[in-house]
């Protein structure tokens, strides 16, 4: 990924912090015939190893679990808050006219080498962890308890884990740095006025780096 200092985040709680509120990543996997890429949901494990651990799970059915090996490479993208900054909103574009259009946007890229994991017991206490993950803020949270033992038993034979120990991970918060103070505090007026949440995530990142 293309990063310039004054956009790079390199704090891990932000970081998983990101990852973990938006957990449905675009997992690329090196394969012999080019690149597979799928969009599966994983779980940010913080505690286990230096940089975490990713765990999710795939259906049997993809052949993406068959062709992971000790070898085999994978980076899983995990997409922040992004929006259309339009120039209008800055002050210094009705001074002097030097501004154009961008997009701010921000990203995590977690590498590492995928392993495959074919185990039931590994499985079902991998759903369980998810499910109270999502099902947390929930008025009343499902949990796995709540289907029959038999029912789960057939979903957990229909897929297969997979978890990826993260040797390597970049974050981006492209989020008006370089833009001087009064049209930082211009772009986030004007997308809070947009009144969508998408519009106000991006504009609480550009208040923190204002």
């Amino acid at each position: 990924m293309y990063l310039q200092q004054q956009f790079e985040e390199t704090r891990l709680d932000v970081l998983h912090g990101l990852m973990k509120s938006h957990p449905l990543a675009t997992l690329v996997v090196q394969s012999a015939s080019g690149f597979v890429v799928n969009h599966i949901p994983l779980l940010v494990c913080s505690p286990d190893g230096e940089l975490g651990t990713l765990r999710g799970h795939v259906a049997r059915a993809n052949p993406v679990w068959q062709q992971l090996a000790d070898t085999v490479h994978a980076v899983a993208v995990f997409q922040g808050p992004e929006s259309y900054i339009t120039p209008s909103w800055y002050p210094s574009k009705h001074t002097d006219g030097k501004a154009v259009p961008t997009w701010n946007y921000a990203v995590v890229h977690a590498h590492g080498i995928p392993r495959a994991i074919d185990d039931a017991d590994w499985l079902l206490n991998h759903l369980r962890e998810m499910s109270d993950e999502h099902e947390r803020t929930q008025a009343l949270p499902w949990k796995i308890s709540d289907a029959p033992a038999d029912f789960i038993d057939r979903l957990v034979e229909a897929i297969v884990g997979i978890e990826i120990p993260i040797a390597r991970i970049e974050g981006k918060w492209k989020v008006s740095q370089n833009r001087p103070v009064g049209d930082r505090l211009g772009v986030a007026a004007g997308l809070r006025a947009r009144g969508d949440d998408r519009s106000h995530a991006m504009a609480d990142l550009v208040m923190q780096r204002a």
